[in-house]
């Protein structure tokens, strides 16, 4: 594994990469509040297969940084994309696999609804990650309001405060709450919690969670991106979601009510006593789901 820097048009990416340079490229995305490690048992696999595999750090997460002050801290559901499809450009990689969850999920869904072209196949934890913020409003069921505490309180100036001061206690609950079955020690979560000591890291998490309300502006060089987002359009690239079947934060159901986002091959896997961290909880499940992705399409 080799750390490398890749600069985009805001950003200097950090990201590690596994396997031949000449590799068919397998882009690999991070969710909130996780890191690269993540995939440290899903990389190497199919890096020894040949695969050229990349894992950037987010913006606002371990070693990745802005360019400028000016540039705002946006963590909106475009500017992911957008990190994304520039960091591809920034690699010369015309077409890549990816494979994400959470705002990861986010960022590779954005690019296969709106680049096809560039994308290979998608593997997306939970499926259809393109938020509708236009519909954001609509109140859910009390049993899926509660599992959004963190979202209202990173609404509130008490909430920015509290992930300031208590970053590490915060998304530590969050990890436990999410995947009540993963039973990981101090040791996993200090490997990770390192990167949210980014000094962009609250300012990106709470503009992210307050612009998908409509509570905070977006950023206007990505207003363009969030026009085409708003049409919720639909994925036409082969998909595979995985989807924990004990994720704390976004349960699974018998019935799969985004499956219609997919028009291409699309198949759900539902993974028995697996939460939301899917790559880190289950990388022999994660590493099957791209193998058979990528045997089923061309470099």
């Amino acid at each position: 594994m080799k750390s490398k820097r890749a600069r985009t048009d805001v950003l200097e990416m950090a990201y590690e990469e596994h396997g031949p340079e000449n590799g068919a490229p397998l882009i690999l995305l991070h969710g909130f509040p996780y890191d690269a490690r993540a995939f440290d048992e899903v990389a190497p696999p199919l890096a020894a297969e040949g695969c050229r595999v990349l894992v950037p750090y987010l913006r606002g997460y371990g070693p990745t940084r802005f360019l400028s002050a000016a540039t705002p801290r946006s963590g909106e559901q475009a500017a992911l994309g957008h990190d994304l499809r520039q960091f591809m450009e920034a690699l010369g990689i015309g077409r890549a696999a990816l494979a994400g969850y959470d705002w990861g999920g986010r960022a590779a869904c954005v690019v296969a609804a709106l680049w096809p072209d560039r994308v290979r196949c998608l593997l997306s934890c939970t499926g259809y990650n393109i938020q509708n913020i236009a519909a954001s409003g609509e109140p859910a069921p009390a049993e899926q309001e509660h599992r959004l505490w963190y979202q209202y309180y990173f609404h509130t100036e008490r909430g920015r405060a509290g992930l300031a001061k208590n970053r590490r206690d915060v998304c530590r609950l969050l990890w436990r709450l999410w995947s009540p079955e993963w039973r990981f020690d101090d040791a996993t979560f200090e490997k990770s919690a390192g990167s949210f000591d980014n000094p962009d890291f609250v300012e990106v998490v709470i503009q992210s969670y307050r612009h998908r309300y409509g509570y905070a502006a977006g950023d206007p060089a990505l207003a363009g991106i969030e026009a085409g987002l708003a049409r919720q359009p639909k994925i036409t690239v082969p998909t595979i979601n995985l989807h924990g079947g004990h994720d704390g934060v976004g349960p699974v159901s018998d019935r799969d009510g985004r499956a219609h986002f997919f028009t291409g091959s699309y198949e759900r896997r539902v993974l028995p006593g697996i939460g939301h961290n899917v790559p880190q909880e289950a990388p022999i499940a994660t590493v099957a789901a791209l193998r058979d992705l990528m045997k089923g399409t061309s470099p």
